[in-house]
Parts: C-alpha cells; structure tokens; sequence
C-alpha cells in the first residue's frame, strides 16, 4: 500500500461560535487537502466549542447527524476527495445530547461515535455512548475513532486495535495542566504508550483558542506504531501536523523475533480487570 499522507488540525474554536468554527476548521482542511493529505483530522465538539455554560447552552448549538456540519464534512470529504474524522455536539434522533464524532468520505457518513468515557463537567450535559469505538475500511486503510478521555482507557484502545485497525483518530480537547519544565504533556505520553502497545498509528487533533477561562494543551500529535511522534508537536499553536503513514506498517505485530503485542496477550489471567470496576485486596 502507497503510504497516505494523514493531517491533524489544531484549531482556534470557540464555544457557541458555530459559523465561525465552521469556516476555520473548512480551511483547515482544505489547507490540508492542498498539502496532499488524504485523511484529515478535527478536534472534538468543533462546530460548538466546548465550555458550555449548562446542558441548555449545549443543546442550543448542538446538532443531528444530517445537520449542517456533518453535511458540510461530507460535502467537504467529496470535493476534496478526503475522509475527515471530527467531533460534533450531537442531538440524537431520542433527543438526547451526545459528544459525538463521525469518519466521512465520498460516500457519506461511515461511522458515528458517541465518547463513551466523559470528563469532569461534560457528564452534566452529555449522555455517554455505549457502543465499541468502530473500525472502517476506507480506501486508505482501516481507521478506527474515539474521542479524547476515552483514549485514557487501555482496554477500550485495544478493541479496535484487535478489530484490525491501522489508524485511531481521536478528535479531542486536552485542557491545559501544569506540568515539569520540559516534559511533554502526558495526554500526549499515554498516546504514544496507546500507539507502542497496539502497534498501530494513533493521530489525535486537540484545539487552541482560550475559552471562558479555559485554556488547552494544544497536544496534536502522530504518532507511530513504535510510539515515536512524526511530523512534529502543535504544543498550543494554531497549525496542522501532517505526516506520511505506511499503514501496512500497522498490521505488523512483533516487537521481536519471538514477541508479538497482541499474540501475548494472555486474556484469561485479565478477568479481574473485565468483572468489577473495583479490586480490593
């Protein structure tokens, strides 16, 4: 397979903004199409921002699935000829308020997901999802999506890498926290750990833009089957990490003459970890 040329971009949104998020992430991705990418990356809740005042404000700016920004994408994806994955606040078709992400292309919608691992606040204002991250087959590769928190549960990482993905997209908005003078921020270790113990590509596209007191790590990274970073940290810049990615590198297991990541696995020995959210000596 002819390595594809994957972007993540790291743009400047702000909450309840819904034009105006609309046209910078459209630019982005048309900057991104222009520069050869073939799958293009968005950050989480893109067109409404995220620092919602209640779940009445979020609901005032969120969206079905056949609204205007996934359309947009879709329309965007054909005229382009690009698969875009972006998060969207989603109105479902019960009414109730989702953090939600879709994989367009030219065909249209491929997959929706709903985070199923909320953080802080948003569980005031999102039901969470229940259903596994999906894996698709595009005619890049297989591309398997989730959004930000979810990325820090190692089981739910490892369902699509089991399912045979070679990429995980993850729109996201890491807020900003302190950490040591010169060490990488850690949302962006655990993805490079998520990468290294799957051996698949991981490319995750956080956001810039301070909001209602708000401020982002600005953390968009890809990163490879060995866990390294390519194609350089946004680190709190408005710009798009791209990056060309031998997928077929993904389906490549072993770490070394006699070790393979999924292989090893020992399954029945993690029972513990499957039957109770909690382990008490």
């Amino acid at each position: 397979m002819t390595p594809v040329r994957v972007a993540c971009c790291q743009v400047r949104l702000t909450v309840g903004d819904v034009d105006g998020n609309t046209g910078r992430v459209r630019r982005a991705v048309e900057a991104a199409a222009e520069a050869g990418a073939r799958i293009v990356v968005v950050p989480e809740l893109a067109n409404s921002g995220y620092v919602f005042t209640d779940a009445a404000e979020a609901r005032s700016l969120a969206e079905p699935v056949d609204g205007s920004t996934v359309t947009g994408w879709v329309e965007l994806a054909r005229r382009l000829g690009v698969v875009i994955v972006g998060g969207f606040c989603e109105l479902d078709p019960d009414g109730i308020l989702r953090n939600s992400a879709v994989v367009v292309d030219d065909g249209g919608v491929r997959a929706l997901y709903r985070k199923a691992h909320l953080w802080d606040r948003e569980k005031l204002v999102f039901v969470p999802g229940d259903a596994a991250p999906p894996v698709v087959d595009t005619r890049y590769g297989r591309i398997a999506v989730m959004i930000c928190y979810d990325l820090e549960f190692a089981e739910w990482i490892r369902l699509p890498a089991l399912g045979g993905a070679q990429l995980l997209c993850a729109p996201v908005n890491w807020p900003w926290a302190s950490r040591p003078e010169g060490e990488r921020p850690s949302e962006v270790v655990r993805v490079q750990a998520a990468a290294a113990t799957n051996r698949m590509f991981v490319a995750v596209a956080d956001r810039t833009g301070a909001e209602r007191g708000v401020d982002w790590v600005g953390g968009t990274v890809i990163a490879d089957p060995d866990g390294w970073p390519i194609g350089g940290l946004a680190l709190g810049r408005e710009m798009t990490v791209v990056a060309d990615l031998d997928l077929e590198a993904a389906l490549d297991k072993r770490i070394s003459d006699h070790n393979d990541v999924h292989a090893d696995r020992r399954p029945e020995l993690y029972a513990p970890v499957h039957a109770t959210k909690e382990i008490h000596d």
